[in-house]
């Protein structure tokens, strides 16, 4: 039998050689068919491949086109979960930018190394303030800052950024439900809890919503099934919230980062091995029975050695959530990721998933 490598290989060439056939008659005969619709003389082959090709690295290689930019003066944003991690590196540069910030702070009132940072810059705009996403009454307390805090409450809240989250790992049948119901709990209603407290104020300024998602908000991946559920829905409650927001001049979208993990340190290989010990410890004796230690270990081995992987610079996602809150037009979703991990979200969100499921899994 064919080892997995060499099947995925061939899957690949045989994917390229089915794209080959498609570029190579399809596209030129669909664009012959719009041609003598529209009156023009018929392209060749090789136009309709240079112009696919040319479109595809002019939509890869060139900036982000302007679309005009919002006066940044007198406007106020708040971002959740700004300990650590990409809000933390977001309230910093907002607040640069000239933004009176409100950052949200699980640590606050236990004095976090983050919190700490951001209190020191002594700043007028740079205001720390306590919050669990998932404690209602802390969320309403922040609300209430904010309203208190605002130059202008009447002029509203020009942004809130939903950043603060979780994350773990772990095979369905050695994940509890109450993992399940944890992560979903800051990731998922934790937003819609924040979104809904501020919305009023949002509607005001006539402001923007954005949530950070994650490529795994687009597709699902082995062991990631509590992450990849909770992020499923902050893409399903975006959606929804931009079509409902469209009559009130408040635009939503949705980032979705891909691999940061050493920049977050949301991910360490001490948080793999305190995961792994209570996931073996929590897992019915049927299920290690039937699964075994090895290949316990060989997916925590695989955990493991993601620990060091990803990008280190968070400066991609900082630029896209500072897109979607200063761009007059911004996009509905930005994609700050490595190539490879695009173009897997493509082939997983596009093609059909026999293709997909062979060439990934």
């Amino acid at each position: 039998m064919a080892s997995l490598p060499l099947v995925r290989a061939a899957l690949l060439v045989a994917f390229s050689v089915f794209l080959t056939l498609v570029l190579g008659f399809g596209l030129p005969s669909a664009l012959n068919l719009v041609a003598r619709l529209c009156g023009l003389p018929e392209a060749s082959t090789t136009e309709c491949v240079v112009l696919l090709y040319a479109l595809f690295v002019l939509y890869i290689a060139l900036p982000r086109l302007p679309r005009g930019s919002v006066k940044v003066e007198g406007k106020a944003v708040f971002v959740t979960g700004c300990d650590s991690g990409f809000g933390h590196a977001l309230a910093k540069h907002l607040h640069k930018l000239g933004f009176t910030v409100f950052a949200g702070c699980l640590l606050k009132d236990k004095a976090g190394e983050g919190v700490v940072e951001l209190e020191n810059m002594h700043s007028d705009r740079m205001k720390v303030v306590q919050l669990d996403v998932c404690n209602e009454d802390e969320v309403s307390k922040a609300v209430e800052f904010i309203k208190t805090n605002l130059d202008n409450s009447e002029m509203g809240l020009w942004a809130v950024v939903n950043n603060a989250g979780v994350s773990t790992f772990g095979e369905v049948e050695f994940t509890t439900m109450d993992t399940y119901k944890q992560v979903s709990e800051v990731n998922l209603w934790g937003t819609i809890r924040v979104t809904k407290a501020l919305l009023p104020l949002i509607r005001k300024a006539k402001g923007r919503v954005v949530n950070i998602a994650s490529m795994y908000g687009r597709m699902g991946n082995a062991l990631r099934s509590p992450y990849c559920i909770s992020k499923y829905g902050v893409e399903a409650f975006s959606d929804c919230l931009r079509y409902e927001m469209k009559s009130w001049g408040v635009k939503v979208s949705v980032i979705e980062p891909g691999n940061f993990i050493v920049a977050t340190g949301i991910l360490t290989r001490d948080i793999v091995a305190t995961t792994a010990e209570k996931l073996w410890k929590e897992a019915p004796p049927d299920v290690q029975e039937d699964y075994g230690k090895a290949h316990f270990e060989q997916y925590m081995a695989l955990m493991r050695s993601y620990c060091n992987s990803g990008q280190r610079d968070v400066s991609p996602v900082l630029d896209d959530i500072t897109d979607a809150i200063t761009s007059k037009r911004p996009y509905t979703r930005y994609s700050p990721m490595e190539p490879h991990w695009w173009i897997r979200v493509q082939v997983m969100t596009h093609l059909p998933a026999a293709i997909s499921d062979r060439l990934y899994f």
